[in-house]
């Protein structure tokens, strides 16, 4: 599958987008170690955990998300993860720019295959 590939800041990530009109999917890849920064949002987000294991604490909580779970962050909850393993996740983000694209020339360089 060919999708666009997401300007991201988090060394050791890689994402991919499906855009909607209100909305975005996301297709992400977390080297084993990775670590993504505590931060919220003003919107809900939905996951499930595709390959691989991460740590994610949403609001103080923490919990360990195998291959197969789902999660939900609500809106302005603070949550950071950590990839235990290589992961793959896919989030949903009822917000239409979380991310925007890999400037084009960037993501050809690359590739953009998910």
């Amino acid at each position: 599958m060919r999708l666009p590939e997401a300007e991201i800041q988090v060394d050791g990530a890689k994402a991919w987008i499906l855009q909607g009109n209100a909305n975005q999917l996301v297709f992400f890849e977390f080297d084993s170690g990775t670590q993504v920064p505590k931060h919220s949002h003003s919107y809900d987000q939905w996951g499930i955990v595709i390959e691989g294991e991460m740590e994610l604490v949403i609001d103080g909580k923490p919990r360990i998300c195998p291959k197969g779970a789902e999660y939900v962050i609500p809106s302005g909850a603070e949550h950071f993860a950590k990839f235990l393993h290589k992961t793959r996740v896919m989030d949903f983000f009822s917000e239409k720019n979380r991310y925007k694209l890999k400037p084009i020339e960037q993501s050809l360089k690359q590739g953009q295959n998910v």
